[in-house]
């Protein structure tokens, strides 16, 4: 018997044929299938869901449907696409969806999300954190972190906080205004 230790697995089209190649089980395959492998048929086991308008990303499209189902967290893996434009497209759309629903990304050194405005992590000590405004965040203090802030704004272009390291188990975040994206380093997470 096998079980999914993620409950349920989506993918956009593109990286349908990546999934593939580990013997994925997906549930559900969503996007305007321009990326999908035009020599494969559709897996029998999975939904699918073709959304052909192109105002949006597929990764934007499969979020909505995710919404819509009820979902309330999702785990990206592969956000960043390999290429900086696509990376930067996921994480607008994130924002977007960010009071709508909790995304956590994933990548092969960190995990990282938007933040909500008060924030307690248990990390444990001498872990790499990094808080990144997009574009502004004032009001920013930290406790538990080896280079501690204390009611200060950063913004893109002048200010950032990265490479910081935590100095206790537990950290705390939070600031009063703009967005921000916090990066945690995921050896100290058993992922």
């Amino acid at each position: 018997m096998k079980t999914n230790f993620f409950g349920k697995v989506f993918s956009v089209d593109g990286s349908y044929n990546y999934l593939r190649n580990f013997n994925a089980s997906i549930d559900s395959i969503i996007g305007d299938f321009d990326s999908f492998p035009k020599q494969l048929k559709y897996p029998r086991n999975s939904n699918i869901y073709k959304v052909v308008e192109q105002e949006n990303t597929d990764f934007d499209k499969a979020l909505n449907i995710l919404h819509q189902k009820g979902f309330k967290n999702v785990n990206v893996w592969g956000g960043s696409g390999k290429e900086q434009d696509h990376f930067l497209g996921n994480l607008s759309t994130a924002l977007k969806y960010k009071n709508k629903l909790s995304i956590i990304f994933y990548d092969k050194y960190h995990l990282y999300f938007f933040s909500k405005k008060k924030n307690t992590f248990f990390i444990g000590k001498n872990k790499k954190v990094s808080l990144f405004p997009f574009p502004k965040i004032t009001g920013l203090k930290t406790i538990g972190l080896s280079y501690p802030v204390d009611n200060e704004s950063f913004e893109i272009g002048k200010k950032i906080g990265i490479r910081n390291i935590s100095c206790e188990k537990k950290i705390h975040i939070n600031y009063e205004k703009g967005e921000m994206l916090i990066f945690i380093e995921r050896k100290c997470f058993p992922l």
